[in-house]
């Protein structure tokens, strides 16, 4: 399903561009082999695009700068069309000088420029976001409590570059937080991608300790096994993994965090979310001796939040990630709101709050634009 939305994506993007300037210039050229070399950088990736169809795991990284190849031709070629449409209509009503081609090319250009800068860079261009919440449920002694809230590593994305988490994870401590959580898809499908990570990842810290749960990629579900029993195995490698990292991840449990006489539940769920993505969470489960208290909720997927916190239970604050904020955000402007009603930031109902971070990796897409890799501190507040 979702290789047919790329290749529906990129016919789009690459064949209707191509039509238009063909016929607005390509058609007049008298050289039969320019118009031909027209077409082929389209038709090389489209072909190459059926190539991937039947990719093996290994092949994965390959198909990322494949990606950001052809996002470097798709975009521009679309954005000098959306240009030279609009500049050129401008340019025949007022009767103007021709300055459409000039300018639109220079526009594309400049967008060409911009995707690198998020292939390049960008996915490394970490943001602390800050953010309070306010509740009166929340006890006296927690007023200023500091959440450090980190999610959607998927560590097999910086396979090599040790350094970029490294710069992560520092930026992480200088924070100082009372306590950090982890929401989620530490990594694409394996195990032993978290490997090379553990030393750097198990340098973060904080007062009251790192807690995490599991998400969707956690599960193994993007790879082939030979198996049921041995993907089963992969999320044990991976629990024990977290463990020796000094992270402690909740499977449908709670820990309650205590200062002086007052106390906060802190309860994290297996994923929960709506399918083809794993629905393990077991959220009464999760809840039990928590009675009365302020709650906070890691679960990986927001959608959980109006599924069945909000409706079944009295949880006062859920962390989430999943989104990424589809890793791109254009003036504020990101596809994420035509998939997920709620995928980036804080909400509200009622004083009850969802906050979905960003995520501080990447998948599919290497790059980040716009939606700059997140590490957010939450303060909590006594209203």
């Amino acid at each position: 399903m979702i290789f047919l939305r790329i290749t529906l994506a990129f016919l789009i993007l690459l064949l209707l561009p191509d039509i238009y300037i063909y016929k607005v210039y390509i058609r007049k050229l008298k050289n039969r082999i320019s118009k031909y070399l027209h077409w082929a950088p389209s038709f090389i990736l489209l072909l190459l695009l059926l190539g991937f169809f039947f990719q093996h795991e290994r092949w994965q990284q390959a198909f990322g700068i494949y990606l950001i190849v052809t996002l470097c031709i798709a975009i521009p070629k679309a954005i000098f069309t959306l240009s030279h449409l609009v500049l050129s209509g401008i340019r025949k009503r007022f009767r103007l000088p021709r300055f459409d081609l000039f300018t639109s090319g220079i526009i594309a250009i400049a967008s060409c420029v911009y995707i690198l800068f998020g292939a390049i860079k960008g996915k490394e261009y970490f943001h602390v976001r800050q953010v309070v919440f306010s509740s009166p449920d929340l006890p006296q002694a927690f007023d200023g409590y500091k959440i450090l809230q980190i999610s959607d590593i998927h560590s097999g994305s910086w396979k090599g570059n040790t350094q970029a988490l490294q710069k992560a994870i520092t930026l992480c401590n200088a924070q100082q937080a009372d306590l950090a959580v982890f929401t989620g898809d530490l990594v694409n499908s394996r195990s032993k991608e978290l490997t090379e990570f553990m030393p750097v990842l198990s340098r973060l810290h904080a007062k009251d300790g790192i807690y995490s749960v599991l998400g969707n990629h956690d599960y193994g579900t993007y790879a082939s096994w030979k198996s049921e029993a041995e993907r089963l195995a992969n999320i044990d490698s991976l629990l024990k993994k977290e463990n020796d990292m000094g992270w402690k991840t909740l499977m449908n449990e709670n820990v309650i965090l205590r200062k002086g006489n007052d106390s906060i539940a802190l309860i994290g769920v297996e994923n929960s979310g709506n399918p083809p993505f794993p629905n393990n969470a077991d959220l009464p489960k999760a809840m039990q001796g928590t009675s009365g208290m302020f709650k906070i909720l890691l679960s990986h997927d927001p959608t959980h939040w109006k599924r069945e916190v909000l409706p079944q239970s009295d949880i006062q604050l859920m962390l989430s990630g999943h989104t990424h904020n589809m890793q791109i955000s254009l003036f504020g402007f990101s596809p994420a709101r035509f998939i997920y009603p709620e995928y980036k930031g804080l909400y509200l109902d009622n004083k009850r709050g969802l906050y979905v971070n960003a995520g501080l990796g990447y998948v599919l897409f290497p790059m980040r634009l716009g939606a700059w890799p997140e590490i957010t501190v939450i303060t909590l507040k006594k209203e």
